[in-house]
């Protein structure tokens, strides 16, 4: 009992040299007392008014205040580590706890386990370039952007997008399972272009995709699919980096036919929005469930025509968030 008197009083007159304008170091000095200690009364007293031990909400935690806030630091810091990672750096220091503790203090600091973005790996002078890219266009018209035919090749499995699937079922049984087939069962490869009034039509690549062949893709249909598009005899030709793409017979065929081919940088899948129409075809090319390559050839060109005019019309007009995106990164990839 008098140590708990004592305790008691001795808060009260740090609390009091408190009030009275007193400093830590000095009311520590003073009743020698630690600085720490006098601190964490002060602060107590600043919450909840009082002094006094206040009944407890549950069960004490496990860990300590000084595990939990490394344990919030290392996740911080180091994104990709394990839970059984830190499970076992709590135990190093003596707090052996389980894998849901652990999870659970990082959920209520707002950290969540997420599948990671796969973004194409960045040097120095491709965060340049992609900077310079987003700042020098920044400030273009919508008209500009309406203006430009976007472009792009893309490979669709058979069998890619079905591989994964959750579904609920009883421990040990093989209930509910999907066949899978080694390779993906094939695969086809298209090119495609669209701009804000909608998509134009899919082609399929026979064989192995070179030069000469991709050549063949602009000259059979640019034109048309601007004509048909409604762009105009000015419309900007957007195609990525490939060496196929900068081939110097196929860049001096835009020169001869007057096409205005936008500078791309390399490294930029997020900046094409027309992955975001690869992304969207191929879960709905999937939920048709081809089940061979010639039905999945019909499949994307049906699906590719189904994606709206408002859909193409909606991600032209906010391209402007994807160069400030950038900008804001300072080159480095973005969430698109």
């Amino acid at each position: 009992m008098k140590n708990k008197e004592h305790t008691r009083q001795v808060r009260d007159t740090v609390v009091k040299k408190f009030k009275a304008r007193f400093g830590c170091k000095k009311i520590s000095q003073a009743l020698n007392i630690p600085r720490s200690t006098v601190q964490a009364i002060i602060l107590k007293w600043k919450e909840y008014q009082t002094t006094a031990n206040l009944p407890r909400p549950g069960r004490p935690s496990k860990l300590s205040a000084h595990t939990r806030r490394r344990l919030i630091r290392d996740a911080a810091k180091r994104p990709i580590i394990t839970l059984d990672e830190l499970q076992r750096s709590t135990a190093e220091v003596g707090d052996s706890v389980h894998r849901t503790t652990i999870s659970r203090i990082l959920h209520k600091s707002g950290l969540y386990g997420r599948v990671a973005r796969r973004k194409p790996f960045l040097k120095d002078i491709h965060k340049k370039c992609r900077l310079k890219f987003a700042t020098s266009h920044l400030g273009d018209t919508p008209n500009m952007w309406k203006k430009v035919l976007w472009s792009d090749e893309t490979k669709i499995e058979l069998f890619g997008n079905n591989a994964k699937r959750y579904v609920w079922r009883k421990s040990n049984t093989a209930e509910h399972t999907i066949p899978t087939v080694k390779h993906g069962g094939g695969s086809i490869m298209v090119w495609a272009c669209f701009s804000s009034a909608g998509t134009w039509k899919m082609v399929e690549i026979d064989g192995k995709m070179d030069g000469a062949k991709y050549r063949t893709i602009p000259e059979e249909n640019l034109m048309e699919s601007a004509k048909d598009l409604r762009l105009g005899r000015r419309f900007v030709f957007q195609q990525d980096n490939d060496p196929k793409h900068k081939a110097k017979s196929t860049m001096e065929w835009f020169k001869n036919k007057h096409i205005q081919v936008l500078e791309w940088p390399s490294q930029s899948p997020d900046l094409n929005p027309i992955e975001n129409l690869w992304k969207e075809l191929k879960t709905a090319v999937h939920k048709c469930s081809p089940s061979n390559l010639t039905e999945l050839e019909l499949f994307c060109k049906e699906e590719w025509e189904k994606i709206s005019v408002s859909r193409c019309a909606k991600l032209i007009e906010t391209y402007p968030k994807r160069l400030t995106a950038v900008i804001a990164a300072k080159g480095g990839a973005t969430k698109y």
